[in-house]
């Protein structure tokens, strides 16, 4: 009976996702949703929506990982071959471009994580009832 009941409130993930790419609070999108590099608020300051249910854990590190590698190893292969500068002229400027990079994506990506776990009403972001079934 339970699993013909359809969500009549469904939030919209592409939505909450931007939101949190822009560090923003995935129910309003007006408050901050990070307190400094990382930490995530417990709370949005501008609409009051819980946020320390958010469970992201490893995932926007692993997906930094995964994002910097792939950008840049094709990359400094490309500029090896294509300029035959010193190896260690390269290997300068894309630790840079590695650490630059990573430091850009990881704040972003803990915030979309964040806005995919609230549309997607996970780990507590759901009404009080879904928590139980």
């Amino acid at each position: 009976m339970q699993d013909e009941i359809l969500d009549t409130n469904e939030r919209d993930l592409r939505r909450s996702m931007w939101r949190g790419w822009r560090r923003r609070c995935p129910n309003c999108g007006s408050g901050p949703l990070l307190k400094g590099y990382l930490k995530v608020r417990d709370e949005c300051p501008g609409c009051g929506e819980d946020l320390y249910h958010h469970r992201a854990d490893d995932g926007p590190a692993y997906l930094t990982i995964l994002i910097v590698g792939h950008l840049m190893a094709p990359t400094i292969l490309w500029a090896f071959i294509k300029f035959r500068a010193d190896p260690l002229v390269l290997a300068t400027i894309f630790a840079i471009g590695c650490v630059t990079l990573a430091l850009y994506l990881l704040p972003r990506l803990k915030g979309m994580i964040v806005g995919i776990q609230w549309a997607k009403r996970m780990h507590g972001f759901g009404d009080e009832a879904e928590a139980f079934h």
